[in-house]
């Protein structure tokens, strides 16, 4: 590595350290302060070591490090201390602090703590219940714009061609900017999480005892036995492949194999929405034309908002029932707006 890299490497040590101390001060359970004030020695210690590369490869003939919070370091830790670190732990994640899956579950939450070293980070292995999710809600968010967009131009206008144009265009037009902006999202996302697993790669093979010590110390701090998680940490950081995958999940919160696809997620968001936006339309699809083709638009959405509802309950395990009902509440409120709005527009025009 180059003198340059040495020193960048030195200052995200002293900026992670930094942080971590400021995380301590604003976090009230003892167990956990302790692990962050413990993160933050041994980012002071690594910080060393690359202070002693830098000086080896010349750096000693130009001025010292020092290191300086910059705005965005005093920033976050502002909001550290006035949110505290749980609401802040995206943000600290995105900045490659380590030990915040403590915030994420523990074994007084239920989660069994791991006796061996395959056991470690098994239970974030997830299955499909996130791109199920995902899909609902874009159905959801398809039938609801639509809907209110295909009642308000009936209400303005009783030509079936203008709504049926004016619902296939709303239907395009939504359907391509939930894909755009699933795709930037997802790509920006994953960018960052390959950033932080080539550096995680890359500080396992540079020193593993440094990164067994710290994933030892988060098991540690989630109530397993410091001694037996270190013992299960060294036989982990063994296996480089299998220690990189435990490490981003656990240090990171993030699956080395569930990154996601970006054009995956913006394929997924266009055709969920787009099926969720085509309800509305089938009537004038159909051919119906006038009151009949409104109705009949008006049952569909609110049958498909309804099961909807019963989907959604699924994730938030609230009463089946009520959801389904309370969805179809929330599109009649909707598309009887918009639909007035729209009758009253029209009336004013002509």
């Amino acid at each position: 590595m180059s003198q340059g890299g040495h020193c960048d490497s030195w200052r995200h040590e002293k900026e992670s350290a930094w942080l971590y101390l400021r995380v301590a001060t604003a976090e009230p359970d003892a167990r956990k302060r302790q692990l962050f004030e413990q993160l933050a020695t041994a980012a002071e210690d690594q910080a060393r070591r690359w202070e002693a590369a830098a000086a080896r490869e010349g750096a000693s003939q130009s001025a010292p490090l020092i290191f300086h919070p910059s705005l965005r370091d005093r920033i976050v830790a502002c909001l550290v201390g006035w949110l505290g670190p749980r609401a802040m732990r995206s943000v600290l994640a995105a900045m490659k602090l380590r030990g915040l899956s403590v915030y994420t579950g523990s074994a007084a939450a239920g989660h069994a703590m791991p006796t061996t070293a395959s056991d470690v980070g098994a239970r974030h292995r997830r299955g499909l219940g996130g791109n199920l999710r995902a899909t609902v809600f874009g159905i959801n968010d398809g039938l609801l714009a639509n809907a209110s967009l295909v009642m308000g131009v009936s209400g303005a206008s009783g030509a079936s061609a203008i709504v049926l144009i004016t619902g296939a265009a709303g239907l395009l037009a939504g359907a391509l900017s939930m894909a755009a902006g699933e795709y930037v999202s997802v790509r920006s996302q994953r960018e960052m999480y390959e950033y932080q697993i080539a550096l995680e790669k890359a500080e396992i093979a540079e020193y593993p005892e440094e990164e067994a010590e710290e994933l030892a110390l988060i098991y540690a701090a989630r109530g397993m036995p410091l001694e037996q998680a270190r013992d299960v940490c060294q036989k982990l950081i063994a296996r480089p492949h299998d220690a990189l995958d435990v490490l981003a999940r656990e240090e990171l919160g993030i699956s080395v194999d569930t990154l996601g696809s970006p054009s995956g997620a913006a394929v997924a968001s266009f055709l969920s929405f787009a099926v969720g936006a085509a309800v509305p339309l089938l009537p004038f699809v159909f051919g119906w034309v006038g009151g009949p083709a409104v109705v009949a638009a008006a049952v569909l959405t609110a049958a498909t908002l309804f099961g909807v509802g019963l989907a959604i309950s699924l994730f938030t395990g609230r009463h089946a029932v009520r959801g389904g009902l309370r969805m179809v509440l929330i599109g009649a409120a909707a598309a009887a707006l918009t639909y007035a709005l729209g009758r009253a527009l029209g009336l004013a025009l002509h």
